[in-house]
């Protein structure tokens, strides 16, 4: 893979931004397959991955394949007018609670806005909106985001994940590295993809 560092950061950005929205709306239940694991091995652009649920997939890397990593960021963090990803799941006493958030860079706003059905854990969503609230409280976060006119309030437990996308280079997608990858699924059955989050500096990919 070949790295130009601003203009290729910033394509894969965009790339990211739509595919994590748009995955749920594919032309069948299993034409985008959400892989999360740890790479086993990887050949060129093919890589080995055992995913979370013990077993092994195959993933094709497509030519100019790009790559992000995360970093740490907090509550405190999440101002109003920010765009954010949350997976979240419905709580015993009411509303929605984060499982992670997502703060996505400034030029990425509006993309993919919106709440769907997410795979993190059964019955959790994704919901891609602008925040038009933050409150911090003694038990944590409770951020009010605003989408397609609708208004939601999740609470962000103390704890929960909450990170940022950095740029991550060819040599970050390796033997060990923690990865998310959103992979296409041809009708042989085979996976591929063109984009990747990969874990880096002890940071893994909350989604």
């Amino acid at each position: 893979m070949h790295q130009r560092p601003n203009s290729l950061f910033a394509a894969s950005l965009v790339a990211l931004a739509i595919v994590i929205p748009t995955a749920s709306f594919a032309a069948g239940p299993e034409a985008t397959v959400r892989v999360r694991g740890t790479i086993v091995t990887r050949n060129g652009d093919q890589l080995e991955v055992k995913a979370r649920e013990g077993n092994f997939v195959s993933i094709k890397l497509k030519q100019g394949w790009t790559a992000n990593g995360v970093a740490k960021a907090a509550i405190s963090d999440i101002k109003q007018g920010d765009y954010v990803g949350i997976a979240s799941l419905p709580r015993a006493q009411g509303g929605d609670g984060a499982l992670e958030v997502l703060i996505f860079p400034a030029a990425m706003k509006g993309m993919g806005e919106g709440s769907f059905g997410w795979d993190l854990k059964p019955e959790s969503s994704m919901t891609n909106a602008t925040v038009s609230n933050a409150v911090k409280s003694v038990d944590g976060g409770v951020v009010t985001v605003t989408y397609h006119g609708q208004e939601r309030k999740i609470a962000i437990p103390t704890g929960t994940p909450v990170v940022t996308l950095t740029q991550a280079t060819s040599d970050d997608v390796k033997a060990g590295a923690v990865v998310f990858v959103s992979a296409e699924k041809g009708a042989d059955g085979s996976l591929s993809s063109g984009r990747l989050v990969v874990g880096k500096d002890g940071v893994v990919p909350p989604m």
